[in-house]
């Protein structure tokens, strides 16, 4: 015996509002076994409770209408992996939020961030193979690496890679803002004024910098490093004269963690 309920019945015994069960239906995800042609009114089968409950508990996971349709929908094998993959996703967006809310704490409560090696130097004139996109927090990593690898490809065309491929920060990067960003990788000054690729002359430039070990690259760690290198900057009275930019001294995705991978710099006057 599987019998119909009411509408009313079904969001009883599942524990979703009237008001869900209309939204789950419009999204395909819990729809009614039966509408009445006369008065619309929506009959469900008393097995779909076991469906119902299921996104009563999935929905605690703040999981997103989409997912839970995807997870439901699916066979129940497939359906757990598809479950912890979106655990694993989330635990790791919980760690990065966590250690946010830290660095916040820091910031707010004043404490100056400790561990960073502040440095200057003197660096010459550099002809770059260039490539600028708009781009937010959650695709920066995979463009600078497609990026670097076009500029790379590039670049045996002009006589090779002369010095470490770096990233310019012209705006703010984040889930709100867009940059502009501008990978950048040197060729030797004599290609200046070859056809067929982006290039520009960076200018000779005095700057601040610190190097970071790879866990300090991850966000938000970068973040108490940028501090660290702006309140430097403004202790010393000095004054910057240029977008900031990261320089790459490795491959980030093999290196330990506690190899030292990327300089962070600002230009100054």
């Amino acid at each position: 015996m599987d019998p119909e309920l009411s509408i009313g019945v079904f969001a009883r015994r599942s524990r979703l509002s009237l008001k869900a069960l209309r939204l789950y239906d419009r999204l395909g995800l819990l729809t009614p076994t039966r509408v009445d042609e006369r008065n619309g009114y929506r009959w469900y089968r008393e097995s779909q409770l076991v469906t119902a409950r299921l996104v009563v508990m999935l929905r605690r996971l703040d999981m997103p209408l989409t997912k839970i349709a995807e997870i439901v929908s699916a066979p129940s094998r497939l359906g757990a992996e598809l479950l912890a993959s979106y655990w694993t996703d989330a635990e790791r967006r919980f760690s990065v939020q966590r250690e946010l809310v830290e660095h916040l704490r820091n910031k707010l409560e004043g404490k100056v961030p400790t561990g960073f090696d502040i440095r200057q130097r003197e660096v010459p004139e550099q002809l770059v193979l260039a490539e600028q996109r708009h781009t937010k927090v959650d695709q920066l990593s995979c463009w600078i690496g497609s990026a670097m690898g076009r500029l790379g490809k590039a670049a045996t065309d002009h006589g090779g890679v002369t010095g470490h491929p770096f990233v310019v920060y012209y705006g703010e990067v984040s889930e709100d803002s867009d940059g502009p960003v501008e990978a950048c990788l040197p060729i030797d000054l004599g290609q200046a004024g070859a056809k067929g690729v982006a290039m520009r002359l960076e200018p000779a430039h005095r700057e601040v910098y610190t190097v970071l070990r790879r866990a300090q690259v991850e966000f938000p760690q970068i973040l108490s490093a940028y501090d660290r290198v702006m309140s430097w900057i403004g202790e010393q009275e000095l004054v910057v004269d240029g977008a900031p930019r990261e320089i790459y001294l490795g491959d980030f995705m093999t290196a330990d963690p506690e190899a030292e991978i990327c300089e962070l710099a600002f230009p100054i006057r």
